[in-house]
């Protein structure tokens, strides 16, 4: 059942941005009088699931969910119908109109797509606001547990202050930081060091699995989730959700902070001291001759980790005029974002080619559950990346068409329709081939 919500979200989440995209490019057709011969959500290679003729323009939908298409009269696309290239110019035609007018046309998708990503964030920030965990909340340092962690030279304790020179307001976007990231500054008992990113982060990163968790988190009590029945404290009167804050009369304020204390207590009868409901309680326990309890480590959110004083969450709400910026800002990092992953992925020796994924991939960052909320965020990503994907000076994607446009304007020169046209096929052979190795590397992910 959890695919199949994940599967339907993507799947409505692509088809509308399938559709507006393309209204992107049919629009501004229209308005310069060039006949539009189809609209279609999905490829309708041989057949289609369901079409219907109004005016000159056939509407459908194919069923090959790779995209959408509207096939402008007069103009070489991926359709690679050319025989009417073979024709005089006809007046209705793309080949026919002035090349503002196409260049236009070209770019309304991806308009379409910047606007949208833009008008969804800020609705987001109007109608829920933003709640986040401050960086500046993490008062003790992080905690150090992932090995991943330890390879960037991080030490429990340790803050995070900036990356790339950029202070680091919300401890959530650290993760993505440092995928992006080069250089990052820290503060270690009083100390500010600074360090590299390897540059093979992003490799380990992937190779870690999509669920491995967090490499980084904030300093967590010791919280217990529950005791092992058959060993030594099985039957004592330790409770789960109760929180150790010391042994022996040693302050215990975070889990990481533990072990080093029932090291020196190995096979000893001690004192724990338990926070249980508000309430302080003192009972008896042995530490095993490994140096445990017996006991599992249990989980807390951070609004537990809040109500306890651990940190401090912000929230923040927003009038539709305030909103407005703050959703400006949150496209633009996106974007911006965005290109820095894609610059690492041309980098072979990031190895972040390897975490390059297809469908599947996209399909699993929406939540098994529904929400309107994570679904129009996901969305308004996806629609930022569709657009600038589409901006790439590549033959078979708007960039292509744009770039040789702009290369007319300038030069007066228009290439002609042969050398379009192998251009179109040199584009798509190397669309087909990505695609084919990103969804290639997630069954590989699959099976791994």
């Amino acid at each position: 059942m959890e695919i199949v919500i994940k599967a339907l979200q993507f799947i409505l989440s692509l088809s509308l941005l399938i559709v507006l995209h393309e209204l992107g490019h049919f629009i501004p057709a229209k308005l310069f009088k060039t006949r539009v011969e189809k609209f279609y959500l999905f490829f309708d290679y041989k057949f289609s699931l369901f079409k219907k003729k109004i005016g000159e323009t056939v509407y459908g939908i194919g069923w090959i969910p790779l995209g959408g298409y509207v096939k402008i009269s007069g103009m070489v696309d991926e359709s690679m119908d050319t025989e009417q290239l073979k024709e005089p110019v006809k007046p209705w035609e793309f080949r026919a109109k002035p090349a503002w007018q196409r260049l236009i046309i070209m770019l309304g998708g991806v308009i379409v797509n910047f606007i949208l990503g833009w008008f969804i964030y800020v609705m987001l920030m109007f109608t829920y606001g933003e709640k986040y965990l401050p960086n500046q909340s993490i008062k003790d340092g992080v905690w150090v547990q992932d090995q991943l962690a330890k390879d960037l030279g991080l030490q429990t304790g340790d803050k995070i202050i900036t990356i790339d020179g950029k202070k680091i307001e919300k401890f959530g976007s650290l993760s993505m930081e440092f995928i992006n990231g080069n250089k990052y500054t820290i503060e270690r008992n009083g100390e500010i060091i600074k360090k590299d990113i390897p540059v093979n982060f992003i490799s380990k990163l992937v190779d870690r699995g999509k669920d491995a968790g967090p490499f980084i988190t904030p300093r967590y009590p010791f919280v217990i989730g529950g005791v092992v029945k058959d060993s030594l404290n099985g039957s004592s009167d330790i409770h789960p959700k109760d929180i150790i804050t010391a042994i022996n009369g040693q302050p215990i304020t975070y889990f990481d902070q533990v072990k080093p204390v029932l090291q020196t207590l190995k096979g000893q009868d001690v004192t724990l001291t338990l926070k249980r409901q508000g309430q302080i309680k003192n009972i008896p326990a042995k530490v095993s001759n490994s140096g445990n309890l017996g006991v599992v480590l249990g989980a807390l959110s951070l609004t537990d980790l809040e109500k306890l004083g651990y940190l401090s969450l912000a929230e923040k709400k927003y009038s539709f005029i305030e909103a407005i910026p703050a959703g400006t800002h949150k496209a633009w990092n996106t974007l911006t974002g965005y290109v820095k992953q894609l610059k690492k992925i041309f980098n072979p020796s990031t190895g972040a080619y390897k975490g390059l994924g297809g469908f599947i991939s996209i399909g699993s960052i929406f939540p098994s559950e529904f929400s309107w909320q994570s679904f129009w965020s996901i969305t308004a990503f996806l629609s930022i990346m569709l657009g600038f994907m589409n901006l790439l000076p590549i033959p078979a994607l708007d960039g292509g068409h744009v770039m040789f446009t702009l290369w007319e304007m300038v030069t007066g020169k228009k290439p002609s329709d042969k050398f379009l046209e192998y251009a179109q096929i040199v584009g798509f052979l190397l669309l087909v081939s990505l695609l084919l190795y990103a969804n290639g590397n997630d069954i590989f992910k699959l099976f791994k």
